[in-house]
């Protein structure tokens, strides 16, 4: 899996100076380095300026990486919520974001995400893009929070659901992650409001339509 990637990304993806600079900020301030891959990266960007995706709300910012990619799907008309549970991580992301040229574009919810996915129910919100790239555990919440966010035919991605591979692969070593990822699959495929299919592109992402 990861030689068709490394592949991917050597034809596909050029050199990009502000993405790269997000790679380096994240490493600086000690944070995971788990942003999307490149071509995961692009996948979204293409994604948003396919469907024509202009409010989106994204589960989980940590740098920007993912924030600048989704943004760059929307242009100067667009507008991403973004929702992060640490304070630290929601500041970079928009300090980030903000020297990508989107920064009156997007807002940081800061908290537990379930919190902020509650009130956004409550204040009846409304997205057609959603991006899940947050904690494993709550997946299948995030996921059925997004569904009663959405307008009809919004698009759900999410990523990490082939967890390197080891939700196939018996013999590929398992991520912490990997059983909760079978399960949110099967759950995925077999959600009632949803048409779905995954994309082995980086983590794997999954790509879902939310039926009218």
């Amino acid at each position: 899996m990861q030689i068709i990637n490394n592949y991917i990304d050597s034809v596909f993806n050029k050199q990009d100076a502000i993405l790269e600079e997000v790679i380096t900020s994240i490493e600086e301030n000690g944070m995971p380095a788990i942003s999307v891959s490149a071509s995961s990266g692009k996948l979204l960007s293409m994604l948003v300026s396919m469907t024509g995706a202009k409010n989106i709300l994204e589960v989980g910012a940590l740098g920007g990486y993912s924030g600048i990619c989704l943004a760059r799907g929307f242009g100067s008309d667009g507008k991403l919520t973004s929702l992060e549970l640490e304070e630290k991580y929601a500041q970079l992301a928009y300090s980030n974001l903000a020297k990508a040229g989107f920064g009156e574009q997007v807002t940081y919810i800061t908290g537990p995400a379930l919190q902020s996915l509650e009130k956004l129910v409550q204040s009846n919100e409304r997205f057609d893009f959603f991006f899940i790239d947050a904690d494993k555990d709550n997946y299948e919440n995030y996921l059925n929070y997004c569904v009663k966010l959405a307008n009809p035919d919004a698009i759900i991605v999410t990523d990490n659901v082939l967890a390197a591979g080891s939700v196939a692969d018996p013999n590929a070593k398992p991520k912490r992650y990997t059983e909760l990822m079978k399960k949110f699959n099967v759950a995925v495929a077999n959600h009632p409001q949803l048409e779905s299919i995954i994309i082995p592109i980086g983590d794997g992402m999954t790509l879902s339509k939310v039926k009218k």
